[in-house]
């Protein structure tokens, strides 16, 4: 399995030759967009944690040119669906099979509408299963007492989780998480890319170092293999 960031919260996974994207916000990213073309990406697959636009802006381009099904909760599938685009719907403690592992769309606590204020219905994250490996996608959320069940289901081998603090939980509180979750490697997102979640890199991956655990910060485009 290799897991490639292309910023904020977007990361491209491939899994038995099968290219999953992940909350694809590039054109408008600043930080990212001169470093990344939209139309070069790889996508047989889209999951969309929730409707904020720097999770979705891109996801119906790549998806008109590479033919990719959007799998994401009912609203969104519908509001993709409705514009001619393969979907995959799923909600809430509800799993699928696919071509590549399983996929479980779990709880998480944030918002979720597009960006003309129609409903996105409830955010979440997503808990997939693929080539031995099990990856927990945290989305947006708050730190939550129902992380707890996800190792009850599943043996993580790697959580990203946002860390950004203000519009989601931050370092003390994704620390808090890789407990929950039990998981001591974490792929930090959700940092940066605005002024309100700009984080100090080494004071972020000192703290996670002395609680036993390996917080990753990858550049642009950079991979690590599970």
């Amino acid at each position: 399995m290799k897991i490639t960031h292309y910023g904020h919260s977007t990361f491209s996974i491939e899994v038995k030759g099968i290219h999953l994207l992940v909350d694809p916000f590039i054109s408008g990213n600043e930080k990212v967009k001169d470093k990344v073309n939209i139309e070069e990406l790889k996508a047989d697959y889209i999951l969309l944690t929730h409707a904020h636009q720097d999770h979705t802006l891109d996801a119906e381009a790549i998806a008109k040119r590479t033919g990719a099904v959007i799998i994401s909760n009912y609203e969104i599938t519908t509001h993709y669906e409705n514009k001619g685009l393969e979907v995959h719907p799923l909600n809430h403690g509800g799993k699928w099979s696919f071509d590549f592992g399983t996929v479980k769309y779990v709880n998480a606590i944030h918002t979720s509408s597009f960006p003309d204020g129609s409903y996105g219905g409830q955010p979440g994250g997503f808990v997939i299963e693929g080539e031995h490996k099990n990856i927990y996608i945290a989305g947006d959320t708050a730190l939550t007492m129902d992380m707890k069940l996800i190792p009850m289901h599943t043996r993580l081998d790697l959580a990203i989780l946002p860390i950004g603090d203000n519009f989601t939980m931050g370092i003390d509180d994704a620390i808090l998480a890789s407990d929950f979750v039990e998981c001591d490697k974490i792929l930090g997102c959700h940092y940066d890319t605005f002024g309100f979640i700009e984080i100090d890199h080494e004071m972020a991956k000192r703290k996670f170092y002395k609680k036993g655990k390996d917080l990753m910060l990858l550049e642009t485009g950079e991979s690590i293999e599970l």
